[in-house]
């Protein structure tokens, strides 16, 4: 389904769904006696945004250690992929839901509620911002304790009364953060409104690192080679350009033409770079105009030549990546890669990488334009934020990286 078609489906049905599903909870808590609050089994949600099972891999982590609690997952199929990075939560826990068609959403959403009464969930965790979909998987998962973003008195953000632990989403602080907030909520030894009433330290979002052996690296360098058959660690040292972003806000979208003008920069002033192109399979044409843009045999298409599951083997034989606002720059932070992101609807203050990286912002007055109050939707037509931010200027951001590839050479 297309994105703008979930979010019309998640307003026009998910609203009157989670208020008369928030009247029947109501009816059905009165005649019911109140279960178990003990965390044995959570569940977290977070369907539609790839990043985000990294960036609340923190919050996971901490549950599991101070709980003790089963963690589980549910998630978008095609998202799975960025959930088996870490592997924190176990294969047989993590449920997915197929979005690409109706009839198999509508399936698999039905099952869903079957399968967390089979695992006995008794604790749910909605990371979703302000989805009515996820707050009615929520809902009605069987669960006794849920927690989630609630909107208290902001208007317009209205998505049902499920939750017993309601968080006050703070769109100040970084959403690794907030995340932990939710955790905190259910951690905490008394009732608060709001929750969560507790200081989160920088410490607290600290990610887990991959790490890879000399083999591993060396069938991946085997791939390059594949598509560059001059490749030879000793004299090239390989830089990443990532020119996309996902569907879901292609506004984020630095322009074809500057990616083009700076990676001819970094061919010029660095005769060991090998510019790499990255992307998925689907990227491929379009990663091919812009390798013809730069007109270098030392510039590579190399849009869907590794699989997901590469991705921070790839990183870890990389010098440094230049990407956008997307799912790369969160799934290099479990390297020690450097990145630099660019950022334009979005601010890094709230999702920036949680790795070695830079964000690159020119912080218009508009910027960002995009938050969980419009369900990060907005009406520009025109980037400016990212057409402003010119490849001169990132190139003096890169700059002391590609000084310290000329210096090793």
């Amino acid at each position: 389904m297309k994105v703008d078609t979930m979010r019309r489906i998640d307003y026009y049905v998910g609203v009157p769904l989670c208020f008369l599903g928030s009247i029947l909870q109501k009816i059905v808590a009165l005649v019911s006696r109140r279960g178990d609050k003990r965390l044995r089994n959570v569940l977290f949600i977070e369907l539609s945004e790839m990043g985000s099972a990294i960036l609340v891999d923190p919050a996971m982590r901490k549950l599991e250690k101070v709980s003790g609690a089963r963690l589980h997952f549910v998630i978008f199929r095609k998202n799975k992929p960025s959930l088996d990075l870490l592997k924190t939560v176990p294969e047989e826990n993590i449920y997915t839901i197929r979005e690409n068609s109706m009839p198999l959403f509508v399936y698999d959403t039905l099952k869903f509620f079957i399968w967390t009464r089979r695992k006995k969930i008794d604790t749910v965790i909605d990371l979703e911002l302000f989805s009515r979909f996820t707050a009615l998987l929520n809902g009605f998962s069987g669960a006794v304790n849920k927690a989630g973003f609630h909107a208290f008195h902001n208007e317009g953000l209205y998505r049902g009364s499920f939750l017993t632990h309601r968080v006050a989403y703070n769109p100040h602080i970084h959403i690794a953060k907030n995340f932990i907030a939710l955790v905190n909520a259910l951690l905490a030894d008394r009732e608060e409104i709001p929750y969560s009433k507790t200081v989160i330290a920088d410490e607290e979002i600290v990610l887990s690192r991959v790490s890879y052996t000399e083999e591993q690296k060396e069938e991946l360098r085997g791939i390059v080679r594949s598509c560059f058959a001059d490749f030879d660690c000793r004299k090239h040292k390989i830089v990443l350009i990532n020119p996309n972003a996902s569907e879901l806000l292609i506004q984020r979208r630095w322009p074809p033409e500057h990616y083009a003008k700076l990676s001819k920069m970094i061919l010029e002033k660095c005769p060991a770079a090998l510019v790499l192109i990255t992307g998925d399979p689907r990227e491929r044409e379009e990663a091919q105009r812009l390798k013809e843009q730069v007109q270098s045999e030392r510039c590579i298409n190399f849009a869907g030549a590794v699989t997901f599951a590469q991705l921070p083997l790839l990183y870890s034989i990389a010098e440094f990546m230049v990407t956008n606002d997307s799912g790369p720059g969160h799934f290099s932070s479990i390297t020690g890669m450097p990145s630099f992101v660019i950022f334009g609807p979005e601010t890094p203050a709230l999702y920036g990488s949680l790795g070695n990286s830079t964000p690159v912002y020119a912080g218009l007055a508009c910027s960002p334009c995009v938050s969980a109050a419009n369900h990060r939707k907005t009406a520009c037509r025109d980037n400016v934020c990212l057409q402003v931010i010119k490849p001169e200027y990132v190139f003096t951001i890169i700059k002391p990286n590609i000084e310290k590839i000329n210096a090793e050479n």
